[in-house]
């Protein structure tokens, strides 16, 4: 089944977010590698961009309660796991040494 946002095939999670925000995840991430003047670039469209959206954090704010809240079982599903202590260590039972 194929799922489509405003004419864009959507084909990962990441692109939900990017149809979500409007502007691709790198653009507030970044990227690994970029040089000095790329960040710099990069920074000043985000400014720019948030200049010309103010409301752009409050809705990325609410998609991600929304996703936390509609995911929170898996989100917090926890298993806690027995401790195994390492042979020939003792335990530590308080008290000053004799």
């Amino acid at each position: 089944m194929r799922m489509y946002i405003g004419g864009h095939q959507v084909v990962s999670d990441t692109d939900f977010v990017e149809l979500a925000l409007g502007t691709p995840l790198d653009l507030w991430l970044g990227v690994e590698g970029e040089s000095e003047m790329e960040r710099a670039a990069r920074l000043d469209a985000a400014r720019s961009i948030l200049a010309d959206n103010p409301d752009l954090p409050d809705r990325v704010s609410q998609a991600a309660a929304e996703a936390i809240q509609a995911h929170a079982p898996e989100l917090f599903n926890v298993a806690f796991l027995p401790i195994r202590r390492a042979a020939g260590r003792r335990q530590y039972r308080g008290g000053a040494a004799a």
